[in-house]
């Protein structure tokens, strides 16, 4: 495989001491259960492909973006009795964007965007307060599966190894999937406060109680096509994003 130039971990000293970046680029995934038919590193797998494909059409576009490896663990407080569900706390993962962060600051990088794959993960506060810590270093997240209307692609609702996640890893890695005749239906109890369900209140969903097979969302109507199509859609969005921020100066965003 020919290295790509926008991919940290195939890239080499005489590379990077020779580029000027504009954007770093951090997936951000999961190890976690993900009904019967996907595997562990779903999110990962995920977070991976779609970094990947991004940054190489942001960097034929001519931007200098390059994608750090991707974190391969999430917050799962709400799993921790599902085996092999791995947590990391919010308050790690601060711990470890300060560190992530603290480098890009030091070597004058300019902006760092955080491409989060996983629902229990959030971002938003820490990068609050690293943003007043660090103010050299423009700050920003994004959640690469709302990136494109899922309902163009997708009927039925889920957010957890349902149709959309089941798509997109029969297009990433088919040899990884399941036959969907063995996975489960993803069926997923509701809150009985109504505050809840509308989601106006928020609490977080203990897994095990939700899902009797770890999903949330009815994987049936999944296809390769679908998947490679909604990735498409995806790439190419986050793709746009990644020109426009490396072009943009933070110090003048608003219009």
């Amino acid at each position: 495989m020919t290295p790509r130039p926008y991919i940290l971990a195939e890239t080499t000293w005489q590379q990077v001491k020779e580029t000027k970046y504009e954007v770093v680029l951090l997936p951000w995934g999961a190890t976690e259960a993900h009904n019967y038919h996907l595997p562990y590193a779903t999110d990962n797998y995920q977070c991976d492909y779609v970094a990947a494909e991004a940054a190489r059409k942001a960097w034929d576009r001519g931007a200098k973006v390059t994608v750090l490896p991707t974190i391969p663990f999430g917050v799962n407080t709400g799993q921790l009795d599902i085996t092999l569900d791995m947590n990391l706390n919010p308050s790690t993962q601060h711990l470890i964007l300060r560190d992530m962060v603290q480098v890009l600051a030091r070597q004058g990088i300019p902006k760092l965007v955080v491409l989060n794959g996983h629902g229990g993960n959030d971002f938003r506060q820490i990068l609050r307060e690293l943003q007043a810590e660090f103010p050299s270093v423009f700050l920003c997240t994004l959640n690469w599966y709302k990136a494109a209307d899922r309902s163009q692609f997708f009927t039925a609702p889920g957010d957890h190894a349902d149709a959309l996640e089941t798509s997109v890893m029969q297009h990433i890695a088919p040899q990884l999937v399941r036959p969907l005749a063995e996975a489960g239906d993803g069926a997923a109890k509701q809150f009985k406060v109504k505050a809840f369900r509308q989601g106006w209140a928020w609490a977080q969903r203990e897994w095990s109680k939700v899902s009797a097979d770890t999903g949330v969302g009815d994987p049936a109507e999944a296809t390769l096509e679908k998947g490679e199509a909604f990735l498409e859609a995806v790439t190419t969005n986050i793709g746009q994003f990644l020109v426009d921020l490396a072009a943009a100066d933070p110090q003048d965003l608003y219009e």
